[in-house]
């Protein structure tokens, strides 16, 4: 078990972590948070080399995906950087990389009443007007779950704020920063329930961010 203790704060810079290998050829992840090995809970870096597949699979319990580089396959279509995936629980599909790539991936979170499947090319959808100067572009929501893209402009600075039901936030470009740190492209965080904090950043920066499924 790694980092399932969710009342816990974690924050993990992936650049400075090693790749581990799977058990497909050419395929190698980062482990973010795994209930056990090749089965439950898991959220991870992963890379597809050029070339890479796996078997066909199922997700019981659901697969989130966002592709941070390359083209991520299966035989349902390719999904370029900026692509958000959702595949509900029960589906399945043999996914591939003809040119490589690296994907966000979480396995095993979904209520089994989500049973939405989700395509958004972000790099094709507007961006909304958040609070302050924030913008927002939204991928998903579900009950209490919600997930989005948020651009902060330079120099924003954002109300302290209580998380309802925790906070998960990827860090795609720039470099956030609250009153526990700076966290640059790359770095995974997860803010426990009712946890706050003061958020603001110095250059412009996005996150993905997923609020409300910790509680």
């Amino acid at each position: 078990m790694l980092n399932l203790d969710f009342q816990q704060r974690v924050v993990i810079n992936t650049s400075e972590q090693d790749w581990i290998d799977s058990p497909s050829a050419g395929v190698k992840r980062k482990l973010l948070e795994r209930e056990e090995a090749e089965r439950g809970r898991a959220t991870s870096i992963v890379e597809y080399k050029p070339g890479a597949s796996f078997n066909t699979h199922s997700h019981p319990l659901g697969e989130e995906i966002l592709v941070l580089s390359g083209v991520f396959s299966d035989e349902y279509g390719d999904y370029s950087a900026g692509t958000y995936l959702r595949n509900p629980p029960g589906s399945s599909h043999a996914p591939f990389s003809k040119e490589g790539c690296v994907l966000l991936v979480k396995l095993h979170q979904f209520q089994q009443d989500d049973t939405a499947t989700v395509r958004v090319n972000t790099q094709q959808t507007d961006w909304l007007a958040g609070q302050g100067r924030l913008k927002v572009m939204p991928l998903h929501s579900h009950g209490t779950e919600h997930v989005a893209l948020v651009k902060w402009p330079r120099n924003e600075r954002f109300k302290p704020h209580r998380h309802l039901g925790g906070e998960e936030i990827f860090v795609l470009s720039g470099e956030f920063c609250d009153e526990h740190g700076r966290y640059p492209k790359g770095t995974w965080l997860r803010n426990p329930h009712m946890s706050v904090h003061h958020p603001f950043v110095d250059e412009e920066t996005v996150i993905w961010v997923k609020t409300g499924h910790l509680g």
